[in-house]
C-alpha cells in the first residue's frame, strides 16, 4: 500500500503547477493533502477512483486538509473534539481495518513565536488525541507537522535556532511524540541521510540550492514497524514550497 502526504500550499493554485501529473503517475492508495486553502464546492476538478474528504478552515483561503483514497475508510471524522482548535480545517482521521491514518496541517508558531504558547497546547492535545486512538488500533500520522526535529533536518540549524519550527519547545514536543510509541518512518530508514529536506522557502534560491527544512512527516505506531517497506521524500517534485513524501507498507 502507498501512501502520499503533500502540503501543496494552495490546491487550485498547484492544479496550475502539475498537481495532477503528479497525482496519476504516483497512482497512491491514499493520497493527504495539507494547505488546500479551499472549500469543497469550490473545486472546479475531481478525483476518478476516489473517496474524497475534506476538512477546510472558517476562514476562507487557510489551512484545509483533504483524504483522498481508493478505499472506503470504515469510518472518517474531522478535528479532535475541542472547540479552540477545532476552527482551522487541520485534522481528518480515516479508519481502516488495520490502522487509523491521521492527516494533520499542525499551527504554525509564527514570526516573533507569536503562537509558541498556542502550539504547546495544541501538542500536548493533539498526542493524547492520538494515544486515545491508538487505544484501539494502530495509528498512521502524515502530513505537515511544522518542526524541523533534529539538526539534520534542516540545512542551518545554528542560524535558525529560535525561529519557528526549529524552537526548542518544538522540538522537545516532537522528541515526546516519538518516545510515547511512535516512529519517524523517514528516520526509521534513513537515520543518518543528510540534505533530505520537505520545504523551502521560496526566498533567496533556497530550492535550488536546497536550503532546506524536513517539516513534512509519516509517523506510525510503532506495533506497526514490521509492515513499513520505505520511506520516500520526492524533492523533483514541484508545484509548491513543499514536496511530497511517501509511505510504502504491507
Amino acid at each position: 500500500m502507498r501512501l502520499i502526504s503533500w502540503n501543496v500550499n494552495g490546491l487550485r493554485a498547484c492544479m496550475n503547477k502539475g498537481f495532477m501529473d503528479f497525482f496519476k503517475k504516483i497512482d497512491a492508495d491514499i493520497f493527504c493533502i495539507q494547505e488546500s486553502k479551499m472549500q469543497k464546492e469550490q473545486a472546479d476538478f475531481c478525483f476518478d477512483g476516489y473517496y474524497e474528504y475534506w476538512n477546510s478552515a472558517e476562514k476562507k483561503g487557510y489551512s484545509g486538509v483533504v483524504i483522498l483514497s481508493k478505499q472506503k475508510p470504515l469510518n472518517v471524522t474531522y478535528d479532535m473534539g475541542i472547540e479552540h482548535h477545532d476552527k482551522e480545517g487541520r485534522i481528518i482521521c480515516a479508519e481502516y481495518d488495520n490502522f487509523f491514518l491521521v492527516n494533520v496541517y499542525t499551527p504554525n508558531s509564527k514570526r516573533e513565536l507569536e503562537r509558541l504558547e498556542y502550539r504547546m497546547h495544541w501538542e500536548d492535545d493533539f498526542r493524547a488525541y492520538l494515544k486515545n486512538l491508538e487505544t484501539i488500533k494502530p495509528v498512521i500520522i502524515c502530513g505537515d507537522l511544522n518542526v524541523a526535529h533534529k539538526e539534520i533536518d534542516l540545512k542551518n540549524p545554528k542560524t535558525n535556532r529560535r525561529n519557528a519550527g526549529f524552537t526548542d519547545e518544538e522540538r522537545e514536543k516532537m522528541s515526546e511524540l516519538l518516545q510515547n510509541g511512535f516512529i519517524d518512518t523517514f528516520r526509521y530508514f534513513y537515520p543518518d541521510l543528510e540534505g533530505a529536506y520537505s520545504w523551502w522557502s521560496y526566498m533567496g534560491k533556497a530550492r535550488e540550492n536546497n536550503t532546506g527544512w524536513r517539516i513534512d512527516y509519516f509517523l506510525c505506531s510503532e506495533i506497526l514497524s514490521d509492515r513499513l517497506l520505505d520511506a520516500t521524500i520526492y524533492p523533483e517534485v514541484f508545484g509548491s514550497d513543499h514536496c511530497p513524501v511517501g509511505l510504502s507498507i504491507s
